[in-house]
This record gives structure tokens, C-alpha cells and sequence, in this order.
């Protein structure tokens, strides 16, 4: 099976988000061959390059989402009026949106108006997509004149929603630029059946922009679209975009939502990494139907050591283990020592983690200034070195080579976030068998199931209690670490992860019709990209059939200068020359 994985921001890109997720998926389904069509944030992400790629990847095309492009096409007349035409309807579905998410009916669909006006974003949006397929691409026009006047038009029509009414000349300049980059996969030559007409299944790695090369692909060439989300993208739209006007936040807002909901309806299957996620896709449109929760895997060999040996643990020690920013909330986890200290003198608190950015450093500090106050250095006699009973470390040292081992250290791992995903470093907690309190955000509740204490967020006196009660009855201790243990390994792990997609992959091509564009050199036509008897020697493998009947996908079109190509060179040896040749 050929898998086209589309990715934003992320894989093969080293700093890329989810690299780690979609790195174990491909190199786990190795008897696929997968083709990477990635879109790149910044220069910074491009520069660091690439992670080592696996064999059973044939084939990477990039694109940047970053920098200006001028792709020097002067549209005709008629050209002109079609972009216009499109547009127009693109901004009017954005202007009547209600500056929230569409209500869904029983069957994921948009109700009443709604319905209509995500026809309309539709109908839109695959017009812009032909018009840039037939010219060449869109760019230029998405930033010329005609667009700013169009949205402009569209937000003093009669229905539009307040806010867009609101919007001023400055807003819709920057709403007009935002606009373009995220229609930047639009102009892409991708389309072909040579590039993602040729693959199998596309899977998006996650919502949004990396998601539109999916659906124009399944719009050009019917190929079925797999949608991924850990994190809603329109979910993320709303925690960053804080100190935009209210106009520029409700028109992004009303696009990523149309976006969203098109994506979600036009999917064959959508994975969410969790219930929470799963919620928000829910009611942004999503058939429930097509939903199927497939929790992130983690490799749980780190944490084995930790896991099997949890009598090692200090029983007095609490651990705090992530990344230092204000969404963890260790000002709450702090005061709630206090509490904690005052209940159980000997206990102590390791914070491990170093900051996440700017505002992650000026956090750090005032943390460590806050624990300077609410506890003074204690020493044993007055010619005794002091001791503060929390400690800011960070993993790396002697003391503290990784994070297994700062898991290990202490009896209670404690997450206090007031803002949460799927919580990563409760489940590596699971895995080193330690009992856990947590603060009720995200899928936190979905992740320890009932292996864990659960608390209020905010509630510094509810986590205290939690904590004092576990730190005080080790029996209890013992048996919640060795219930999240076992959770853990049967739930969260990569081998689940990699044969939960693997089952969909297969579901999905189940129903899907076959394509008769692709035949082999008898005019039979070939309902897999690689069908299972290529990997066998024999007349059906013959390489010149199979070159011939895909019209050479390994040759790049030539495309716009900003669309990259890249073919990764493959390890020939004796044993696999009939399937390196098939490929």
C-alpha cells in the first residue's frame, strides 16, 4: 500500500512537531511505502534539516509556508472574474459564520444556514483550486487589490456577523495575508497522478493547512483522506491568537472552523488522539461515525528498569517532571507543598524541567523566587548548610540522567496544569509504576483511568490533601502505581498505536472503490499502489510493467520554485531486489 503522509510543521523536519509520532509509524509499518509531502513554518526549520529516513519512504516534497512568494502570473479577463467570483464566496461564507464553531446536526453535518453556507465555503474553496490548477497558481491574487476589496465588500454585506462589520482597512489587510499562506497548498502542483494521484490513502498528521493537499487530492483524484489530530488546530487557533482585534480573531476563526468542518466531512476515517480532542471534532461537524480514538504510542522500554523496580523510590519525595510555563501552574503546585509540608514535615518536592521560551524563563523565576519565600533554607544546627525542600533541577546530570530516572526518584508524581492535551509525562509516569495526582484538564482522566487521584485545578488545598493522603498509606501507593503500569503498557504504547493505524489503513482501502487509472502492462487495473504479490519474484513484479502503469512517479514535475522535491536514496541488496524494483 502506498501511504501519501501530509504533514504541517512537523515530520521529516527535526524540529518539527509529532516528528517522533510519525517517525515510529512509518519505520513500524515497513511492509508500506510511504511518500512525505510536508509543508515547512520557518527558515529556522528548514535549516536544521532532516531526520534519517527509513527505506520504505520513496519519495519527499516540501513546501514553505513562511516566505513571500511572487509567482509572476498575470491573470486574463476571464481568469480574473472566476477569481473574483471565488473569493467573494469564500469571504461571504467566512463573514456570515458565527464568530464560533457551526452547531452540528445528528449526522455531523451543519444545520439549518450553516448547511448552506458550508456548501458555499466548499464550492469556494475547490474553485480557487481549479482556477490555480488551470493558471498555474494563486499567490499574486490572493494579496492583489481584488481580495482586500472583496473581503471588504463581503464584511459590510447585509447579514454579516458583528464583529466582521467591525473590521477596519489594517484588519483586513492582515486578514487578507493570513489568508494567503493558509491557501498556499492551493497553488501546489501535488495534484497530478503522478504525485498524490498515485498513492493509496492520504493521512494527514494533523487538521488545518496540512490537511487542504488532502482534500484537493481526494477532489482531483478521488484518493480517500485519514485525518490524525492529537492537537485541534482549531482549538489552537483560539489559545494564540490573544491580542488580535476582535475582527481579525473572528474572521480566522470563522475560516479555520469552515476548514475544519470541509476536512472532517470529506474524511473517510478521523483519528483524535484522545477524547477531548475527539469532543471538539465533534462539534465542529464530525460524523461520529467516521471517529476512531487511537491514543498517541510511547515507548515504554525507557521506563521498563523504573517500572519493575518501584521499591526504589524515596517515599517521602514528590516529583513535578515537564516543561516550566505558566499553563503547568507550579505557583498552585507550591502553596499546596506549603500545605503538604506542614502535614508531613519530611517530605520534599524535586521540579524537573527546564523553560520553555521567554515567558518559560521569567515563570522560572518567579517560581524559584516564590519557594525562597514559602520555604526558607532549613539546617540541622546553626553551623549546618541550609536545605530548601524543593529543588528546580534539570535532566541531563549526574544525579538525573533522564527522565525515567526522575520519575523514579520519588514515591507520587504530581501534574498541576490548568491547560492540557494528552499528558505525555503522566503516562511515562504510569510506566515507572508511580502512583499519580493529577489536576482534571485535558484527557488527564482518560489517561489513569481510575489509577490516579484526580483534583480540581486551581484548588492548591484539594491537591495537598490528594497528595498527603497517598504520601501517608503506601499500600495505596503501591497498588494505584501498579494499576497505571499495566493501563500504560495495554493502552499507550507505540505497538498499539502502529497496529491500530495499520487496521484503519486497511479498512479504508476495504471500501474504497478501486481506481482504474493505474493498470499493468495487460490492461488489468491494479487496485493497490503495491500489491501484495510484488514482494514474490515472479512475471508480476517485472519493473518496466510497473513504471509504465504509474506514468513515472519518480520523476519530479516541474512545479513552482518554491515546491521542493527530494528522493531519498534506498539500500539495495540481493534479497530484496524484486521488491526494491517494484517500488
Amino acid at each position: 500500500m502506498r501511504i501519501g503522509l501530509l504533514t504541517e510543521g512537523g515530520y521529516p523536519y527535526v524540529s518539527g512537531e509529532a516528528g517522533l509520532w510519525c517517525d515510529r509509524l512509518v519505520r513500524g509499518l515497513e511492509q508500506h511505502e510511504f511518500e512525505l509531502y510536508a509543508l515547512s513554518r520557518s527558515e529556522s526549520e528548514e535549516t536544521e534539516g532532516w531526520v534519517p529516513l527509513p527505506p520504505q519512504v520513496g519519495r519527499v516534497r516540501t513546501a514553505p509556508l513562511w516566505e513571500s512568494v511572487d509567482d509572476h502570473i498575470v491573470y486574463g479577463r476571464r481568469a480574473r472574474r472566476r477569481f473574483a467570483e471565488c473569493y467573494g464566496e469564500l469571504a461571504t461564507a467566512l463573514c456570515t459564520a458565527g464568530p464560533g464553531n457551526p452547531s452540528a446536526g445528528p449526522e455531523g453535518e451543519p444545520e439549518g444556514q450553516s448547511a448552506l453556507e458550508a456548501d458555499r465555503f466548499a464550492s469556494a474553496l475547490y474553485g480557487l483550486a481549479e482556477l490555480a490548477r488551470d493558471e498555474g497558481g494563486l499567490p499574486t491574487a490572493l494579496r492583489s487589490e481584488t481580495a482586500v476589496r472583496a473581503l471588504e465588500r463581503a464584511c459590510r454585506a447585509p447579514g454579516a456577523h458583528r464583529s466582521a462589520r467591525e473590521a477596519r482597512v489594517p484588519d483586513l489587510l492582515t486578514v487578507t495575508a493570513r489568508l494567503e499562506r493558509a491557501l498556499r497548498p492551493l497553488s501546489l502542483d501535488w495534484y497530478e497522478d503522478d504525485d498524490l494521484g498515485s498513492v493509496d490513502l492520504c493521512h494527514a498528521a494533523s487538521g488545518g493547512t496540512a490537511a487542504l493537499p488532502g482534500l484537493l487530492a481526494r477532489h482531483f483524484c478521488d484518493v480517500p483522506l485519514l485525518v490524525t489530530e492529537y492537537g485541534v488546530r482549531l482549538r489552537t487557533h483560539y489559545l494564540t491568537e490573544p491580542d488580535s482585534s476582535p475582527a481579525i480573531r473572528s474572521l480566522l476563526a470563522a475560516f479555520h472552523g469552515r476548514l475544519a468542518a470541509e476536512t472532517y466531512r470529506r474524511a473517510a476515517v478521523i483519528t483524535p488522539g484522545n477524547t477531548h480532542a475527539r469532543r471538539w471534532q465533534e462539534r465542529c461537524g464530525a460524523d461520529r461515525a467516521k471517529l476512531r480514538t487511537v491514543h498517541p504510542g510511547m515507548d515504554a522500554a525507557p521506563f521498563a528498569e523504573a517500572g519493575e523496580s518501584p521499591e526504589c523510590a524515596d517515599p517521602q519525595t514528590l516529583v513535578w517532571v515537564g516543561r516550566v510555563e505558566p499553563a503547568k501552574d507550579l505557583v498552585s503546585l507550591l502553596h499546596a507543598f506549603a500545605e503538604i509540608r506542614r502535614a508531613e514535615p519530611g517530605s520534599r518536592l524535586r521540579i524537573v524541567g527546564g523553560p520553555s521560551g521567554p515567558e518559560g524563563a521569567a515563570y522560572l523565576i518567579h517560581c524559584k523566587a516564590l519557594a525562597a519565600q514559602l520555604f526558607p533554607d532549613e539546617a540541622d544546627g546553626p553551623h549546618a548548610v541550609g536545605r530548601n525542600p524543593v529543588s528546580f533541577e534539570e535532566t541531563g546530570g549526574p544525579e538525573l540522567p533522564s527522565r525515567a530516572d526522575a520519575y523514579a526518584s520519588g514515591a507520587l508524581v504530581v501534574l498541576s496544569s490548568v491547560v492540557e492535551g494528552f499528558p505525555a509525562g503522566l503516562v511515562e509516569a504510569m510506566f515507572c509504576g508511580r502512583a499519580t495526582v493529577s489536576t482534571d484538564v485535558g484527557a488527564v482522566v482518560e489517561a489513569i483511568g481510575g489509577t490516579g487521584l484526580v483534583v480540581p485545578p486551581r484548588n492548591p488545598r484539594a491537591l495537598a490533601e490528594a497528595c498527603v493522603a497517598l504520601l501517608r498509606d503506601p499500600d495505596r501507593r503501591a497498588r494505584l502505581g501498579a494499576a497505571a503500569r499495566a493501563r500504560a503498557l495495554e493502552l499507550f504504547t507505540v505497538e498499539q498505536n502502529i497496529t491500530a493505524f495499520h487496521g484503519i489503513y486497511l479498512e479504508i482501502l476495504s471500501r474504497t472503490p478501486a481506481r482504474r487509472v493505474l493498470l499493468d502492462d495487460t490492461g488489468e487495473p491494479l487496485p493497490f499502489g503495491v500489491p501484495a504479490e510484488a514482494h514474490v519474484p515472479g512475471r508480476w513484479s517485472d519493473p518496466t510493467a510497473r513504471v509504465a502503469a504509474r506514468g513515472g512517479p519518480g520523476t519530479a514535475r516541474s512545479g513552482p520554485g518554491w515546491a521542493v522535491e527530494a528522493e531519498p536514496a534506498r539500500a539495495k541488496t540481493s534479497v530484496a531486489a524484486s521488491e526494491g524494483a517494484a517500488r
